[in-house]
């Protein structure tokens, strides 16, 4: 089991920011998707970025984006990558990616093995993979990302795929060593599972995460 590269996504303030650069964190996600409780603007999000170093890669999360709303973004924060976590078809992936000029990290949602039978055409459009858990029907106000579920880690044991990829969904530091043993997992991504609440990131729980995964 090798150490994972680790995403903090949803940073939404300062305390969150310092906590993921100071202890080591790989990628930051801002949340450009106004339901969500760890959304922030642009203006915020160039407030944060600017108290991460650039050897954290800064990661911006979009729902079904059009180009306005990622133009208007990338004007302002200096973005790495782009995260596209909505129903964006592999040829919108392939589009963003050319137009904005930036890496994109395509979001699949996972809750049975036929879920990863799309993964091939988006493997051309993308240059990462993020497999996430696929919310219920039945879960009310459930988000696109964020939701606390996990999946089946079996499911990704023996992928070989094209494509460098990142685990997320559910996970927190008492599971993280069971997730990245089962899965195969090179890197992952927290939100829920460093939050005391929805959108509240928990400093102390974010290094306690990362601190973890460098025991791997």
């Amino acid at each position: 089991m090798s150490r994972p590269d680790v995403k903090i996504c949803g940073i939404n303030s300062a305390e969150a920011a310092e906590a993921a650069a100071r202890h080591g964190a790989r990628y930051a996600g801002l949340v450009f998707y106004p339901p969500s409780p760890r959304s922030v603007d642009a203006a915020q999000a160039a407030a944060l970025a600017a108290r991460m170093p650039d050897s954290v890669l800064k990661v911006g999360l979009f729902v079904d984006p059009d180009d306005d709303l990622l133009g208007e973004v990338l004007a302002q924060v200096p973005l790495d990558m782009l995260q596209l976590h909505g129903s964006e078809t592999p040829q919108r992936t392939a589009e963003i990616r050319s137009r904005h000029g930036r890496a994109v990290l395509k979001a699949v949602k996972v809750a049975q093995p036929e879920d990863l039978d799309q993964v091939a055409d988006y493997e051309a459009a993308a240059d990462m993979l993020l497999f996430d858990a696929k919310a219920p029907k039945t879960m009310a106000n459930a988000l696109p990302g964020g939701n606390a579920l996990a999946f089946d880690w079996r499911l990704l044991g023996n992928r070989t795929g094209k494509l460098p990829w990142m685990l997320s969904g559910g996970l927190k530091r008492e599971n993280l060593a069971e997730a990245v043993t089962i899965s195969r997992a090179r890197a992952v991504d927290v939100s829920s599972g460093v939050e005391d609440s929805p959108g509240r990131k928990n400093p102390e729980l974010i290094r306690a995460f990362l601190e973890q995964a460098r025991t791997l």
